[in-house]
């Protein structure tokens, strides 16, 4: 039987070139060039390494989790605007001194040959465990659905209730969620924004922005807009929020 372990990994800093190869690959290109994760994730490394988990098998990463700490008062209208937002108000409240209650799961990633083994569930009921051990009191996440760019023209408020024959989420990582005892708050409008010229996002999407319009892009969630006039490319991901406690 494999041998598992979860380990945080400011006390595995050997692990960092492993977990980047494991796990980066699985989210499109365009991600990494969202400008406020670009300059907040010195910060969040510095301030937060308590919240960044790794899953190892036999001594090799198969899937990790991170979130942030902050403070918010429970009800739907205070919540961050989304992934940007949550990074946003974590920095600046440690700055502050602005004790945290909550903890925001900003993403698991589950290397690609060890998918639909129950390593995602498992990566978020141990980062849960983690908030609790640290005196927060509630947990949640802007979801990035694993399915939705299949479908660019919903909006994700309608996709949020989607479900199967028997019942179920039609998406696999919104099911899981609500298997753990998730609960859907609402879309996360704006969650994450990336910006680049067109050349930029023909480098990431791979493919031709011919003229200036809206376009379907490969792992995209929502539609990206390219203004050729202006030599940019602009897209706005809105995610879910799920709350867990």
């Amino acid at each position: 039987m494999p041998d598992r372990q979860i380990v945080i990994t400011s006390d595995r800093p050997d692990l960092e070139e492993q977990s980047k190869a494991a796990l980066l690959t699985v989210w499109p290109e365009f991600i990494f060039h969202d400008q406020v994760g670009d300059d907040l994730m010195g910060p969040v490394a510095e301030f937060f390494p308590q919240y960044d988990i790794r899953i190892l098998e036999d001594g090799e990463v198969i899937a990790g989790s991170w979130g942030v700490p902050f403070r918010w008062d429970g009800t739907p209208r205070a919540l961050p605007g989304g992934y940007d937002g949550a990074l946003i108000r974590a920095v600046t409240g440690h700055q502050e001194s602005v004790p945290p209650d909550t903890l925001c799961v900003m993403a698991v990633a589950v290397r690609s040959d060890q998918q639909r083994a129950g390593l995602g569930g498992q990566a978020l009921t141990e980062m849960r465990s983690v908030a609790m051990a640290a005196g927060l009191e509630r947990v949640i996440s802007p979801v990035r659905p694993v399915l939705k760019s299949r479908y660019p023209l919903a909006s994700m408020a309608s996709y949020a209730w989607w479900t199967r024959a028997d019942g179920t989420h039609v998406d696999p990582w919104i099911r899981t969620h609500l298997r753990l005892g998730g609960r859907i708050l609402g879309p996360a409008p704006r969650s994450m924004v990336v910006t680049g010229t067109v050349a930029d996002w023909a480098d990431w999407a791979g493919m031709e922005f011919p003229e200036t319009g809206r376009y379907v892009v490969p792992g995209a969630l929502d539609l990206v807009e390219i203004d050729r006039e202006q030599d940019l490319g602009t897209y706005a991901e809105t995610n879910l929020w799920i709350r867990h406690l």
